[in-house]
């Protein structure tokens, strides 16, 4: 599957299997508390990137994303690879990052993984995009595998870990940590990627998106309590009791104060980023939302 085609099947792929456990996923009462004084939050710049298929590079609009993330009170963004292949990225992203006062923390990285022909023309990609991200101070890199409509053997996953273990290695190179990001499709069938992928790489650093994990049937509270001590990154998100993405975290109903508390539990100190997408075009401009969500997440997270 193309990568201009991943959100699409992602959003079909959800819409269901979130609905079965939304009824697990009502906002909680209890005061959380604050998980821990060292998260760091940051966004993705997702929405905005939507705007510019097939490859999402919405590298034209940067100074106007980092002015909105700057007027909503963040201080981190989360990219993409595609940003960060340009000869110019560099010089580019540092001046603007440097004139807003907003942080690039890392990126989301999508490749076929699971095609052994491509190894090789991921790690060299890795090399450039990782280096690239040394230069700007950005030490996360969101690893998503790639996606196929069916499901996933386990000689798919052998070749995910293999080239998974060659990025680790390069992205250490450069002072990058390397994490497995979660969709619906990894955590489907029994979590069989997730788990699968955890199995070959035992000390994987994890970096899921707690809505994703609502949309593919699971509770997110156990969800953390089962993998927060791998944990060191993941995305914020909310929706509606009916599955549609709200604007702003906190207009829908997952159990946030819920969340918060099990990542006291856990203690939690990696970094949150919200990233918003919506089902329909918002009523709001994107930077209003971002910063009704960064106030929503510092009154339940504390961070």
């Amino acid at each position: 599957m193309k990568d201009q085609t991943r959100r699409d099947f992602l959003k079909a792929a959800g819409s269901l299997a979130g609905a079965a456990v939304l009824s697990q996923v009502l906002p909680g009462c209890a005061d959380a508390g604050t998980p821990g004084t060292q998260v760091k939050l940051s966004a993705h710049l997702w929405e905005y990137a939507r705007k510019f298929p097939p490859d999402w590079d919405c590298t034209p609009i940067l100074d106007t994303i980092f002015a909105d993330y700057k007027y909503a009170g963040i201080k981190g963004i989360e990219m993409m690879e595609i940003h960060l292949r340009r000869k110019d990225a560099v010089e580019n992203i540092g001046a603007i990052s440097k004139k807003h006062g907003v942080q690039v923390t890392g990126i989301s990285y999508y490749a076929e993984m699971f095609d052994k022909n491509q190894h090789t023309e991921i790690l060299e990609d890795v090399e450039l995009v990782s280096g690239n991200m040394q230069k700007l101070g950005a030490t996360e890199f969101g690893i998503t595998t790639g996606f196929l409509k069916e499901k996933k053997t386990e000689e798919h996953l052998d070749n995910e870990a293999l080239v998974i273990k060659e990025i680790i290695k390069v992205c250490e190179k450069h002072g990058v940590v390397a994490n497995i990001h979660s969709h619906i499709n990894e955590l489907q069938y029994d979590q069989f990627e997730w788990k699968g992928l955890i199995k070959r790489i035992p000390d994987m650093k994890l970096g899921p998106d707690l809505n994703w994990v609502v949309r593919a049937g699971l509770d997110p509270v156990a969800f953390v309590h089962e993998y927060g001590g791998q944990m060191i990154y993941m995305h914020l998100r909310d929706q509606t009791a009916g599955g549609v993405w709200t604007e702003a975290v906190g207009e829908g109903v997952i159990d946030f104060p819920g969340i918060a508390k099990a990542l006291k539990d856990v203690n939690f100190n990696g970094t949150a980023a919200i990233e918003l997408t919506f089902d329909k075009p918002p009523v709001r401009p994107i930077k209003e939302d971002l910063k009704l969500s960064r106030e929503y997440v510092h009154k339940i997270f504390g961070w």
